[in-house]
């Protein structure tokens, strides 16, 4: 799911009106953004809000130039 890090916060907080239900503390959660900077900073808010497994999987284009399936979304 693709969620900007100014409404990261909103949408795991189960108290949140923005809340969304995807988000579970007991999930893995593998985080990624354009270079790997604010994914690493997402991550620690989530660890911080009591999100138990959280990765950050790095930049965008190191994971497409790994091999990764990427798909383009209009």
């Amino acid at each position: 799911m693709n969620v900007s890090r100014g409404m990261l916060e909103f949408r795991a907080d189960p108290e949140s009106q923005y809340h969304d239900p995807a988000f579970e503390p007991e999930r893995t959660v593998l985080l990624y953004c354009a270079s790997g900077g604010r994914s690493a900073l997402a991550g620690r808010t989530l660890q911080e809000m009591g999100y138990g497994e959280v990765y950050n999987v790095g930049g965008f284009k190191e994971l497409a130039d790994a091999g990764i399936e990427t798909e383009q979304v209009h």
